[in-house]
């Protein structure tokens, strides 16, 4: 069933309204009126509607039955990554990522990033409808926020805000990610970041460590930098009771 997402204020009186862009899909699609479709407000709730009209730039459905989202995963996991270079690289990584479940996804500059951004605000909106159209697919009963996290030390700030913070770094003194994730069924928010292409530098990963981030490993093999965050995510997916 083809899935939209709405804001709440577009939820009035037993009916939906759809404008814009998804309004015109719905006709691209050529739902017709009397078959249905699932809604989603974003906020946890679907719901099953049956199309009444749908014209240029707006359709109206009626809502046959509210439920609530059972796609959510219990913790909320914000992914930070190093920019990649190439556009194929970053929306590998947001498709896949919005698909295991994440909450929140930013990119950020480091030392070793390899790729520019001179356009931050444009980059972001792209980010965001490709993390849109990765969640209508998905099933998902939110749309995963994509931001600019800026600099490294950006990222490090935001990371230590939740209650489980990792670092993926392939050197050095580790801790292996699976110990690292022993606690995650207890815990209802985590941060996991990643490097570029270069990996991170050995300070880096020191002033992850001084924050009290813990620095993982995931082995012997070296995962590319837009393997390396679904793995990780992956891992904290199952260790925490979201992939049964």
């Amino acid at each position: 069933m083809p899935r939209f997402f709405v804001a709440g204020t577009n939820l009035a009186g037993g009916m939906v309204y759809i404008r814009g862009r998804d309004a015109d899909h719905i006709r691209v699609l050529r739902i017709r009126p009397g078959e249905m479709v699932t809604v989603c407000d974003g906020d946890g709730y679907d719901y099953e509607c049956r199309l009444v009209n749908s014209e240029k730039g707006e359709a109206q459905l009626e809502i046959v039955r509210k439920k609530e989202c059972d796609t959510e995963p219990s913790i909320e996991v914000t992914l930070l990554c190093g920019l990649p270079k190439g556009n194929d690289r970053t929306d590998y990584i947001l498709q896949k990522a919005v698909e295991c479940g994440v909450t929140n996804i930013g990119f950020f500059q480091s030392n070793r990033c390899v790729a520019k951004l001179d356009d931050p605000q444009k980059k972001v909106e792209r980010w965001q409808r490709i993390a849109e159209e990765a969640a209508k697919q998905s099933g998902r009963g939110i749309i995963p926020e994509v931001a600019w996290a800026g600099d490294y030390v950006n990222a490090l700030n935001e990371a230590i805000h939740t209650e489980l913070p990792l670092m993926m770094y392939e050197t050095g003194e580790r801790v292996p990610l699976n110990e690292a994730l022993k606690k995650s069924r207890e815990v209802k928010t985590a941060c996991i970041i990643t490097g570029p292409e270069g990996g991170f530098e050995s300070y880096e990963a020191d002033m992850a460590r001084k924050l009290g981030i813990q620095v993982c490993t995931m082995g012997n093999r070296i995962l590319r930098c837009e393997t390396a965050p679904i793995v990780a995510l992956t891992a904290l997916m199952y260790e925490s009771g979201n992939l049964s």
